[in-house]
């Protein structure tokens, strides 16, 4: 058993996958946040983040060129659904962009607390390695 088979390891780097792809959801609806008839997306939080990583979560590499290698693995599998801002434009836009910065500075504290518990996890583990005196 690895570091990384550790139950609180794994829901911590399921978590980070998951807010990964959110901040790549956000930052659509941003980009389109002037597209008529555009209705924002969201990510529905999973229940248990080791098990939506076991299951198919979590990130690809992405192939910029046929001559590179086949990343190993499946994509992330974090379902996005609609999820319309309080207001809709007369062109049927339903983003506000305050609202999508809003949410996107909530993903990134949740993903500096997650990298505090990680780091922190970490230390214990190594602090709990070690010899005896040293």
């Amino acid at each position: 058993m690895g570091f990384t088979d550790l139950p609180l390891l794994s829901q911590i780097k399921g978590r980070l996958s998951w807010l990964d792809e959110r901040q790549r959801v956000i930052a659509e609806n941003v980009a389109n946040a002037d597209t008529p008839g555009y209705v924002g997306r969201d990510l529905n939080a999973p229940k248990d983040f080791a098990a939506a990583l076991r299951s198919g979560g979590g990130l690809q590499m992405t192939r910029t060129s046929a001559m590179h290698i086949a990343p190993a693995g499946q994509r992330a599998r974090f379902d996005a659904v609609a999820a319309p801002d309080s207001e809709t434009t007369l062109d049927g836009n339903a983003v506000v962009v305050e609202e999508q910065m809003l949410k996107m500075a909530e993903s990134r504290m949740s993903y500096d607390a997650a990298i505090g518990f990680y780091q922190k996890s970490m230390q214990m583990l190594r602090m709990a390695a070690r010899a005896p005196g040293r």
